[in-house]
């Protein structure tokens, strides 16, 4: 099983390929994961010191929180100001670490593509190869103001289902996996796909649609024996990209 450091140090490089891949927010949105051996029904997890950038993030920028969202990290008991949490954070990422336990890792953003996409009434388009990685497989949730009213919880995990990844109406996206690695390869790919479908669509041209048979393949392909160490392969050259940054993120 995976220590808390362990944790802390593969959440605080998710941050930071955030950051190199241009999906920040400022302080805003959020990297969680959860917290090795919590209960299933009250899980702990590890989110974003609030008001830390994502470039610079660090292992013990990290906070511990508890399934109410009430910081339990010892460190905050004489310094309570550092280790403040966003709310709206709290209410989305526990949703889905209370309700999905295969996902130990869960990624919200708030980019211009996601966004774009979020906004539009057709959702994600099967128009790349990068969105047909999801035709069939991502939940939508519709826009209920900030994510503060706790009682949204449920719905939000009502409509991201057995899925990995959701578009959250005109919010941004959602995607998890078992594993850092995982997440990353579920929102770097949703990213893009969302990515392709704004300039595709700016283009002015008419859209190609790959027909049903080409698509549920594509989508089958993803999946495939062999995919889980291709995720893998790619979370250790992404790790390379952030390696020599300073501070070090596994601090």
């Amino acid at each position: 099983m995976d220590t808390e450091q362990k944790v802390r140090e593969d959440l605080a490089a998710l941050y930071r390929l955030a950051a190199h891949f241009r999906m920040t927010d400022m302080i805003d949105t959020h990297i969680t994961a959860r917290l090795p051996g919590s209960p299933d029904e009250k899980p702990a997890f590890l989110i974003n010191r609030y008001g830390v950038l994502f470039h610079e993030m660090r292992a013990s920028d990290l906070v511990k929180i508890d399934y109410q969202g009430k910081v339990i990290d010892d460190r905050a008991r004489d310094m309570p100001e550092l280790f403040r949490v966003n709310a709206a954070g709290f209410t989305i990422h526990s949703a889905v670490h209370m309700a999905r336990h295969d996902l130990a890792f869960v990624v919200h953003t708030h980019t211009a593509a996601g966004t774009a996409v979020s906004a539009q009434e057709q959702g994600l388009l099967p128009i790349s190869q990068h969105a047909l990685k999801f035709y069939g497989k991502l939940g939508y949730h519709d826009y209920e103001g900030i994510a503060l009213d706790l009682g949204e919880r449920d719905r939000l995990v009502a409509d991201l289902g057995n899925h990995k990844a959701m578009i959250l109406r005109n919010h941004g996206l959602l995607a998890g996996g078992a594993t850092a690695a995982h997440a990353f390869h579920e929102i770097y790919f949703l990213e893009r796909a969302c990515q392709a479908q704004v300039q595709a669509m700016a283009g002015g041209a008419q859209l190609r649609f790959p027909p049903e048979h080409v698509r549920e393949l594509t989508a089958r392909q993803f999946e495939s024996e062999g995919s889980d160490g291709i995720t893998e392969l790619a979370w250790q050259a992404a790790l390379r990209l952030i390696a020599d940054t300073q501070p070090d993120y596994r601090t």
